[in-house]
């Protein structure tokens, strides 16, 4: 039989309430009724477990409102960027910086990576604006894009749609250039190269997304052991040769000046950086008085663009259109004036025309010999630097000879024209 045993020492505290309602307390037997207290306890704990548990869910059912926001279930933004829910704006930066370096489908090739760059972006999108930030740790993904009970400036709830191009994303952070185009000229246009900021490096080194080819120019060549960084400059756009168009003008478009409209077609960048359209364009073409012909008027950079060129520029250079009447030398206009064999000795008026319509009658008393030049002075073009002078209308005359004479009139020119 189980012999009692005073103890001398003074008894503890009391033990629980609960316990020394069915168990003796007497002073001598607390050693007894501690034990069994404490086994009393050990069977409730289940039951109020199980309490608890059922409160719960009744809270759940009856929809009692809770002390905080509660978000509705989705994806987890902080999981996707690896980062904690307290993360400020440049730790948002760098780990979706991170992230896209290592998941870019440039790089890398698994299945899903297209799948989680656009995650990555669409993390990023909601993280880095506060207001979409704000709604999404209330309510998460699902509150976010479905209005999360908020009302926006107009009255109406807040709707978020990401807008799909993760390259966009991608682009715009990295102000529109693409790292890894250094690496891939593939059939599928990338993004061109602009320059790339080593902090944008800023990766961990058993993590780098340019594991894959050695560590470049920023921090060393080889995988193994870091080096000192030696220098390797991004390769640099280079601009297309100029496109050049021969533009033809008459001169009386030199002499009053012009406006010409040139319709080209070429090809452009999209806003995402990495596919091309084709449009046209009408390019305005002033043309100002006394441009000298090979004149070049320049558009700069109009030509085609792709993402790793300088577009070329559009090159324009003035050529004279024949004219049935004049030739141009300078700013001086020559013009050939017919006259008869009577005409060139017995003198003659000849009215000479002018690029501005005019006529201008050219008295010619003395003998006129083939070739002979008479000058109308500021009757030619404008100069290009003082449009107000002008240059001079040169009149080179040409005479015309019978075919045939007969030979009474070969008689009279013996008798009267000088031998020598």
């Amino acid at each position: 039989m189980f012999k009692r045993t005073v103890l001398s020492c003074p008894p503890p505290a009391a033990p629980p309430l609960q316990a020394r309602g069915a168990f003796r307390s007497f002073p001598h037997f607390w050693g007894e009724d501690f034990l069994a207290s404490l086994m009393f306890k050990i069977q409730l704990e289940p039951l109020k477990l199980r309490a608890w548990t059922l409160n719960g869910f009744v809270k759940f059912r009856n929809k009692e409102p809770s002390t905080g926001p509660v978000a509705v279930m989705g994806k987890d933004y902080y999981k996707i960027l690896g980062i904690p829910s307290g993360a400020n704006e440049d730790e948002i930066k760098k780990a979706y910086r991170k992230m896209a370096l290592k998941y870019h489908p440039d790089k890398n090739k698994e299945p899903n990576a297209e799948e989680k760059f656009k995650e990555i972006a669409e993390a990023y999108d909601v993280l880095s604006d506060p207001k979409k930030r704000s709604l999404y740790d209330q309510y998460g993904e699902e509150g976010l894009k479905t209005g999360g009970g908020t009302s926006g400036g107009s009255g109406g709830s807040f709707h978020y749609t990401f807008h799909g191009d993760p390259h966009a994303t991608f682009a715009s952070f990295f102000g529109g250039s693409n790292p890894f185009d250094i690496f891939f000229a593939s059939s599928r246009s990338t993004r061109p190269f602009s320059g790339f900021d080593p902090d944008d490096m800023d990766v961990d080194e058993d993590e780098d997304p340019f594991g894959a080819f050695g560590r470049f120019g920023f921090n060393g060549l080889s995988r193994g052991p870091r080096r000192a960084p030696e220098p390797l400059y991004p390769r640099r756009k280079v601009q297309d040769p100029p496109v050049v168009h021969e533009l033809r003008v008459s001169l009386e478009e030199i002499y009053h000046g012009s406006t010409k409209r040139m319709k080209i077609t070429r090809r452009r960048l999209n806003p995402d950086g990495r596919t091309v359209r084709t449009e046209d364009k009408i390019l305005h073409i002033v043309i100002k008085r006394g441009w000298k012909e090979g004149t070049k008027i320049t558009f700069p950079k109009e030509g085609d663009a792709t993402p790793d060129n300088i577009p070329a520029d559009i090159v324009f250079v003035l050529k004279d259109k024949p004219h049935a009447h004049f030739r141009r030398d300078g700013t001086n206009v020559l013009y050939s004036a017919l006259i008869s064999l009577k005409e060139a000795l017995c003198g003659c008026t000849v009215n000479i025309p002018t690029i501005d319509g005019r006529v201008i009658p050219l008295p010619c008393n003395d003998v006129i010999k083939p070739g002979t030049v008479k000058r109308l002075r500021g009757e030619g073009l404008p100069f290009p630097k003082v449009p107000t002078q002008r240059g001079d209308l040169i009149v080179e005359f040409k005479v015309r000879f019978p075919d045939r004479l007969t030979p009474q009139t070969r008689q009279i020119l013996k008798q009267h024209l000088p031998c020598s």
